[in-house]
């Protein structure tokens, strides 16, 4: 049984053989000319993993053919298209060559330094029996060293062979030398030249903008140094002329980074804007500057961050309106998931708008009071009499009762003064103009028609009222002159021969007491 599947085997093969040997070569290698042609046409293509099969490369260890071998390919396509004298007519058709029986083939004569270096193939036979011609592996040595003297470079002529020949991502191991070479000369030369740039413009923008000062356009020094790195190392990376594979990510990488340094310096914009905008508004609307203008900034700074991200994915070969309508159909449904923060985002909006409260002020909400910090996006942060920092979501704060302490324009100063119930008609009538005399000359008492009034006649006290408006909005200096009033009072009620009534109880007499008349 044994020997008859060997048999098999063995027949089978043979039969793989002669229908290689009926049909030729896939790769077409049958002949110098149609081998040489089809090995161009796979390196115009840029498809040098099949490429590299034109060349005889059994001298190599296996796991080496693939790397080494489209090295050697992409070189020899160089060799061959910048030598003018090479025409692939004159290469043989006949699958044995010009000279029966030599199995080589001459290619093209370079002559290097007073030597003839001749690029030949060679026809060989290939374990299936099949024979092909490849460049020959006599040639190999060479190809590194003629690609070097046809090369476009003219630097890459005269550098020793390891800085041409070390290769990293298919970019010889110059061209990365002088990558860094160059990212350190455009460094230097883009802050040079940036700050020239914002010294020759900073007289004009004084023109423009008074209080916009230097130290302010040094916020914009280094975005546009960024900017200027990366142009320049664009356009040098043009010269260096790396490989494919490194280019792309290079490109991906300056996109990146130019894209960031515009969002840099669209950023810093921004915050010099607000600066100009809140030093106008900061006289008349200080509290409408240090509320909104933040807000504000916030929201551009989403926005700009938004268009540079799309910017970047469109610049790493993603579809971005695909992208902006998965972003459209995923933003309901998180905005379902996410409701309280969308609550909360337009609370913010609310209360930056209605402008109940701003920054700084002092308000009740609720049971609490204290002073407003900072109105965000999800919470407002409000400093308690206690010193803690209270945070209240927007939602909830913008649907409180506020009352905005801040606001009032003048502050209320009300008593009611029990006198004692033997106070005469006449020692009240001497209280009503001595105090109402004294509000109408007080300097920050707002005059009023009847400041002080005889309210009523109580169980066991005369009331007077004193109503008035005192014009002043400083905690402080109100304090001060309600102190100054409840003392001049109680010395107009001492002058006037009576005092404040006392509340008691009438008690009911004790057994054998005689009853109060």
């Amino acid at each position: 049984m044994r020997q008859r599947t060997t048999g098999f085997a063995v027949g089978l093969l043979v039969f793989a053989r002669a229908i290689l040997a009926a049909g030729g070569d896939p790769l077409n290698r049958d002949s110098p000319q149609s081998s040489v042609s089809a090995f161009l046409n796979a390196c115009k293509a840029h498809d040098y993993g099949h490429a590299w099969r034109y060349i005889d490369l059994r001298g190599l260890p296996a796991d080496k053919r693939v790397n080494q071998g489209q090295q050697l390919a992409e070189q020899l396509q160089q060799v061959l298209e910048h030598d003018a004298r090479f025409d692939l007519a004159n290469l043989s058709q006949n699958p044995a060559g010009d000279v029966q029986g030599a199995n080589r083939e001459l290619v093209d004569t370079f002559t290097v330094e007073g030597r003839r270096l001749d690029l030949q193939m060679e026809r060989v036979t290939l374990r299936s029996g099949l024979q092909v011609w490849l460049f020959s592996a006599a040639s190999i040595p060479l190809i590194p060293q003629l690609a070097r003297r046809t090369s476009d470079s003219p630097i890459e002529r005269h550098l020793p062979d390891p800085l041409v020949n070390w290769q990293v991502m298919n970019t010889a191991l110059w061209r990365w030398m002088a990558l860094v070479l160059l990212i350190a000369a455009v460094a230097v030369l883009a802050k040079l030249v940036s700050r020239f740039v914002l010294l020759w413009m900073a007289p004009a923008l004084q023109r423009l903008a008074p209080r916009v000062s230097t130290n302010m356009l040094n916020l914009l020094l280094g975005p546009l140094q960024l900017i200027l790195i990366v142009a320049g190392f664009r356009t040098g990376m043009e010269w260096i002329a790396p490989s494919a594979a490194l280019r792309l990510c290079l490109d991906r990488a300056t996109g990146l980074l130019f894209f960031s340094a515009l969002a840099w310096l669209a950023m810093r914009l921004v915050d010099l804007f607000l600066i100009r905008v809140r030093a106008i508004l900061s006289a008349k609307h200080q509290s409408f500057s240090y509320s909104v203008l933040p807000l504000a900034s916030r929201g551009a700074k989403i926005v700009i961050v938004a268009l540079t991200a799309t910017a970047v994915l469109s610049i790493f070969g993603y579809n971005t309106a695909t992208i902006v309508t998965g972003l459209g159909v995923g933003g309901v449904a998180l905005a379902l998931a996410a409701q309280k923060t969308v609550e909360n985002l337009f609370g913010g909006v609310a209360v930056i708008a209605d402008r109940p409260v701003t920054i700084g002020d002092f308000c009740r909400f609720g049971d609490q009071v204290g002073t407003v910090e900072d109105i965000g996006l999800r919470s407002t942060r409000i400093r308690t009499l206690d010193r803690t920092l209270l945070n209240v979501p927007n939602s909830l704060f913008s649907s409180m009762t506020l009352e905005n302490f801040s606001k009032r324009d003048k502050l209320w100063f009300h008593l009611i003064l029990n006198l004692r119930r033997d106070t005469t008609s006449s020692q009240v009538r001497r209280l009503l103009d001595s105090i109402g005399a004294m509000l109408a000359h007080h300097p920050k008492v707002e005059p009023s028609p009847l400041p002080v009034r005889f309210a009523g006649i109580g169980a066991y006290s005369l009331d007077l009222e004193v109503f008035i408006y005192l014009t002043t909005v400083d905690g402080d200096e109100f304090t001060r002159i309600k102190q100054e009033l409840f003392l001049w009072i109680l010395d107009e009620v001492e002058a006037a021969g009576t005092a404040l009534a006392l509340p008691y109880a009438v008690a009911a007499p004790a057994q054998g007491e005689p009853s109060p008349r």
